[in-house]
């Protein structure tokens, strides 16, 4: 093995939702390993926040305004951008919601939802870059899974049954394609710091001091601890990694707790 198994230089990847947080993090590393970037998000002004901040950080993007649970839209976007670069070597499924509700407060229309963007759109949009991927002779798809892919808790019923069922859909991709030499794989983030998370990180908050007291490495992650993961399973260098979810949460699933 050589270190150029972890160049990403002449591939292109698609994150979606990567207008900030994690997927903006994943597709920043992807550009300093050499990718070029497309990305998507449900809005204009979403879209346009990404681009500046890619802008900022000195990274050339393209970005499509693509609502991923929409077959139709993300047909015509991922011709839009095999149209833009050329061909899609890298799909990182990142889109994605999560509804806090009592499973006994919680409408079946808000259970749906969640469903339709964690599950639904992953398949949709592999779908549609898996020809050509195909017809290329190689792909990478990396599925943006949770720990709520193996765990249960409170007030996450419809997210965990989602991210459950993307980790089954990610070793059914492998399953079905790694024969096109297309490797399909997860990653499962712990609790990172993000915009969304920032009310729940404040010291002295209940949610806070419980994810610390579960964290073998009594910290929350950073954006910045899902890079090296997921440059390596966009790369070479994981070419006969398939199916796997690449859990990257400081040792929690790992941890049974403290001792009372």
């Amino acid at each position: 093995m050589e270190m150029k198994d972890f160049s990403l230089e002449g591939k292109v990847a698609w994150v979606t939702g990567a207008s900030y947080g994690i997927g903006f993090a994943i597709a920043s590393a992807f550009a300093t390993a050499g990718a070029k970037i497309a990305f998507n998000d449900i809005k204009q002004e979403l879209v346009d926040k990404g681009l500046a901040a890619y802008k900022e950080a000195g990274i050339e993007a393209k970005g499509y305004v693509c609502d991923v649970t929409n077959e139709e839209a993300v047909q015509a976007t991922t011709e839009a951008i095999i149209k833009d670069f050329g061909k899609i070597d890298i799909l990182v499924n990142n889109a994605g919601i999560i509804k806090r509700i009592p499973m006994l407060d919680m409408k079946a229309s808000e259970f749906r939802q969640v469903i339709d963007v964690d599950l639904n759109a992953p398949f949709i949009v592999s779908k549609a870059v898996i020809p050509g991927m195909i017809k290329q002779g190689h792909g990478k798809i990396i599925n943006i899974c949770s720990m709520m892919s193996e765990l249960g808790r409170e007030t996450v019923s419809a997210y965990a049954a989602a991210k459950g069922g993307l980790k089954m859909l990610t070793r059914n991709i492998a399953s079905e394609y790694g024969q096109y030499n297309i490797q399909c794989n997860g990653i499962g983030p712990g609790y990172i710091e993000t915009p969304q998370t920032a009310p729940l990180r404040t010291p002295g908050h209940p949610f806070n001091e419980f994810i610390l007291a579960k964290t073998p490495a009594n910290r929350w992650g950073k954006t910045e601890d899902l890079q090296g993961p997921a440059v390596f399973l966009a790369s070479d260098a994981s070419n006969f990694v398939n199916g796997h979810i690449l859990y990257v949460d400081g040792g929690i699933l790992a941890y049974i707790g403290k001792q009372p």
